[in-house]
């Protein structure tokens, strides 16, 4: 993976993705956190596809506008672009988009953090005990 690098998810609004079913608004529109969730999507498939076997990523931060509404029946995607990637290659910073057939929809910036999925998993079990 390299700054440029971009990776695309599609999908089309339907009655399971929009505001009203998930309860973050009372509109028949595409909701923002099913936006939000195809551009973590996106950035998550890119960084997934230069990682050896037993790493991930994990989203870690995500800033995004959602401009401008999308009807039930329209498609839909998000971009993911490599905006930066840290010194020791751990940290990747993203430039995110989302697009209907009528054009922009969303945009903002989302961060990954690799991570050993061993460790973090038991990281995250352990709460289980305290």
């Amino acid at each position: 993976m390299k700054i440029g690098d971009k990776y695309e998810v599609n999908d089309v609004v339907s009655e399971k993705n929009t505001a009203a079913s998930l309860g973050s608004g009372a509109l028949e529109v595409f909701g923002t956190p099913f936006l939000a969730a195809m551009m973590e999507n996106a950035a998550f498939k890119l960084m997934q596809n230069d990682l050896p076997e037993g790493k991930s990523s994990v989203g870690i931060k995500l800033d995004i506008s959602h401009v401008s509404p999308s009807p039930v029946g329209i498609h839909v995607r998000a971009v993911a672009e490599v905006t930066n990637i840290s010194e020791n290659g751990r940290i990747a910073d993203f430039k995110v988009t989302g697009y209907d057939d009528a054009g922009l929809i969303g945009e903002g910036t989302h961060q990954r953090a690799v991570i050993t999925v061993d460790r973090f998993m038991d990281k995250c079990r352990g709460k289980l005990t305290k």
